[in-house]
């Protein structure tokens, strides 16, 4: 890779660092509310650039729904899914994103595109859009959407120095994340085991902690509290890519209707499956080696 390239991450890190420790001097000078709200801050701005590749694709569908010509000599859902694949290249070319990320990119591209050639199959929503670059019912940036998902916990892994307390075996993580895809195409034909499901989770993760650092002191919080609200998050994400009508459930045809809360469920699942994709790459850290 080119000098400047390197530069480039080297020096926004740099330069991040050079803020947060003036503002941080500053705020600790003020006392506690102050140093609070510093810390907060800082813990938003490193949340937003974990979700650098999912709230870009995030930007495409607000953009492309809003402003796309619709007599465009290439199809909307054709035009995201090449602006997905510019993305992802300069993201690893300006090296704002590692190898080891591109990894995670590529299973949940492949995991997330076969479960969607499933699910539109079997009517559980559709892509209401013509276009070419398309498998099925399924246009290919949708990939990358499930991707951003790892993208995210990737990221954030790095840049939150991420390390666990009480893990479960990542034996016991592997069959519940073999489960869980199970489960999503399983259901429509036996039992839903969706429940059962987090049931299991729930008993696995009991006691783990994540832990995270902003700044320089380690916080923690409870590792399934942290992935609801990952799911929260996704959910909300989705209700945006149904109003934009990329895609639709079908009690949207007819009119918009916000996602049901039922499906925070579902997105729960799929951020646990997403975790355990990710320690394929990155096996999580005990504390004890922070």
């Amino acid at each position: 890779m080119p000098t400047e390239t390197f530069s480039l991450r080297a020096g926004l890190r740099a330069r991040f660092t050079y803020w947060r420790d003036r503002t941080g001097a500053w705020a600790a000078r003020h006392g506690q509310l102050a140093a609070g709200l510093h810390e907060f801050v800082v813990f938003g701005i490193k949340q937003a650039w974990a979700c650098l590749f999912g709230g870009l694709m995030v930007a495409l569908l607000i953009g492309t729904h809003f402003w796309y010509p619709a007599d465009a000599p290439i199809a909307r859902y054709d035009a995201l899914t090449i602006a997905a694949v510019i993305i992802q290249i300069a993201l690893l070319w300006l090296k704002l994103e590692t190898w080891d990320e591109a990894k995670v990119i590529l299973m949940f591209h492949v995991a997330g595109t076969g479960m969607e050639v499933f699910k539109t199959a079997v009517g559980s929503w559709i892509y209401p859009e013509a276009s070419v670059l398309r498998i099925g019912g399924v246009p290919l940036f949708t990939g990358f959407m499930y991707a951003s998902v790892g993208s995210y916990i990737a990221r954030a892994w790095r840049e939150f120095d991420l390390c666990f307390s009480q893990h479960p075996p990542l034996a016991v993580t592997a069959l519940l994340s073999l489960g869980i895809y199970a489960n999503f195409f399983l259901h429509h034909y036996w039992w839903d085991l969706r429940y059962v499901l987090m049931a299991l989770i729930a008993v696995a993760f009991r006691r783990c902690w994540i832990h995270f650092r902003i700044d320089r002191v380690h916080r923690r919080m409870p590792f399934l509290l942290g992935f609801t609200l990952v799911a929260l998050f996704i959910w909300l994400a989705e209700n945006i890519g149904t109003f934009t009508r990329t895609w639709l459930y079908p009690n949207q045809l007819q009119g918009w209707e916000m996602v049901s809360i039922a499906k925070l469920g579902a997105w729960f699942l799929l951020t646990i499956m997403s975790y355990v994709m990710v320690t394929l790459v990155n096996p999580p850290r005990p504390v004890s080696d922070a």
